[in-house]
């Protein structure tokens, strides 16, 4: 991890098109404004796990129901 210092109105840049500039400190939090391509998704990291995890359930699901339609079609011993 990279640790910088900066203050209010000081900018860093990631690569050539992501610029990240310190807008506002108050206590313990900071403001930050972030200019990237739009195809670049940004998101808070508790959002994006929410969005990993809902994701993840989504998948099982889908495998589950996938799974019961398969062993409905399955004949029992006695149906054959």
């Amino acid at each position: 991890m990279l640790i910088l210092t900066r203050k209010k109105n000081e900018t860093l840049r990631i690569g050539d098109d992501i610029l990240i500039t310190i807008v506002d400190i108050q206590g313990d939090q900071i403001r930050l404004g972030i200019t990237a391509p739009r195809e670049v998704s940004i998101l808070r990291q508790e959002l994006y796990e929410a969005v990993r995890d809902s994701n993840a359930q989504a998948a099982l699901t889908v495998q589950n129901v996938e799974m019961l339609s398969l062993l409905k079609k399955i004949p029992k011993k006695d149906e054959k």
